[in-house]
């Protein structure tokens, strides 16, 4: 105990080293069912902001200003008839309502290190109807429905979680009421900031086995879930798994204290790196990505690389008509105080239409294949000791550049049909 509140003092102030502010960003509206009919399988990470929960509506579950960090799998399912929260691919005959799990890593687990709500909407939205004020019975009503849902099927929560548990309220009850916009409804109390990333079925079926696995050594419960802001927090679920993936490389979890205390995922950063990661990642020249590992070996397993078409930001602010929340919640960078890098980026990120829409952001990478088939290899030299493995890299990578110039030509002439009109959707 400790140590568990020695980390949880220095991670505060390691948390205060960054710049707050709310939610500022004109977001373009979303069109999730085009977005999904050009791209089935999509991961999408979320930097979530603090909870500020108004009195006198249940139990206090205002956090702090560091935030959260979920992640949504598009073409994922949770298994129907397992006991624990499990995930499969979605198969035809699942429901496209439910075609989509988000997940939430949270220190009240016990027994697993997240957990799955079924279908997109109801997981950033809960049962809120477009449109409708969160009041007291739309609370009630979302929380009814998780519960129905069995989100916690088989999870376990940390017998202190319940100290705060109010008199003549079922356990149950208490678990989903402390577990809403953080597990589940994100948007009732959360603003959020997504990166969406275009995925195949393999690179899916890679983030389902890891994910699984992740849970599965916490399952009988001889070892314990132990959320640590600096060791094991919500941001190293969605980044590893994205690693799975090949999009970066892993973010070691359990490492020495003084080492992860000056470097650990935070959830406002990691959505910057994403997007960074899959818009501006340099890929003009086939040695920059050969000298990248996991970029090199997503290509040569996975046959994508990090950067590719379709990987858009997304804005959208905490439910605005709202009895429950604070609706002006605040969200950090762990930054640098002078230079403050992280926020310059974040502002680039949603001032370029190639970030935020989706034919923008085609129109780039169109642009960008077209440049690389014309310039070709450059004469600039490869680095020493890996010359007998590039040349048969170059070919699959410039077979991908070809395939990737194909596929961008077909969805920029598909979105005239997908959205009349000329729509401007991302």
């Amino acid at each position: 105990m400790r140590r568990r509140r020695l980390t949880a003092a220095a991670s505060m102030m390691i948390w205060l080293t960054g710049c707050q502010g709310g939610f500022e960003i004109a977001a373009p509206p979303d069109d999730v069912a085009l977005y999904s009919q050009l791209y089935p399988y999509y991961a999408e990470l979320c930097a979530v902001s603090q909870i500020e929960k108004k009195p006198g509506f249940g139990v206090d579950t205002s956090g702090g200003i560091g935030g959260h960090t979920v992640f949504y799998l598009n073409g994922a399912c949770r298994e129907g008839d397992a006991d624990y929260p499990t995930l499969v691919l979605c198969t035809d005959k699942t429901a496209v309502s439910a075609q989509g799990v988000g997940l939430s890593v949270n220190a009240h687990f016990q027994n697993a290190n997240w957990v799955a709500t079924e279908g997109r909407d109801f997981f950033f939205n809960g049962d809120l109807s477009p449109g409708e004020r969160l009041t007291k019975t739309a609370y009630d009503r979302t929380q009814a429905k998780a519960e129905k849902m069995g989100i916690y099927k088989g999870v376990v929560f940390h017998p202190e979680v319940y100290d705060d548990q109010p008199a003549g309220m079922g356990r149950q009850d208490f678990e989903y009421e402390v577990s809403i916009a953080t597990d589940y409804a994100i948007s009732f109390g959360r603003d959020r900031y997504c990166g969406r990333v275009p995925v195949s079925r393999g690179q899916m079926t890679k983030m389902i086995d890891y994910l699984n696995a992740t849970n599965a050594i916490y399952r009988d419960g001889k070892k314990e879930f132990e959320w640590n802001v600096l060791e094991n927090n919500c941001s190293h679920l969605a980044h590893n798994a994205l690693a799975a993936a090949g999009i970066w490389d892993e973010w070691e979890t359990d490492r020495f204290f003084l080492i992860s205390a000056f470097d650990f995922p935070v959830p406002k950063n990691e959505f910057v790196n994403l997007m960074r990661r899959t818009n501006d990642f340099d890929i003009s020249d086939p040695r920059d990505v050969f000298d990248d590992d996991s970029a090199r070996q997503s290509l040569i397993e996975n046959e994508r690389l990090p950067m590719e078409p379709g990987a858009l930001a997304e804005a959208v602010p905490v439910q605005q008509a709202n009895d429950i929340y604070d609706t002006q919640p605040h969200l950090i960078f762990y930054d640098n105080p002078v230079i403050g890098p992280y926020e310059y980026r974040f502002e680039d990120i949603f001032s370029e239409p190639r970030y935020t829409d989706i034919k923008a952001n085609l129109l780039y990478f169109d642009g960008l294949y077209r440049s690389i088939k014309a310039e070709r290899l450059s004469s600039s030299p490869l680095k020493a000791g890996r010359r007998e493995n590039f040349a048969a890299f170059a070919t699959k990578f410039y077979d991908y550049v070809d395939r990737q110039s194909v596929a961008v030509s077909l969805r920029l002439a598909s979105i005239t049909k997908l959205a009349p009109g000329g729509v401007n959707w991302h």
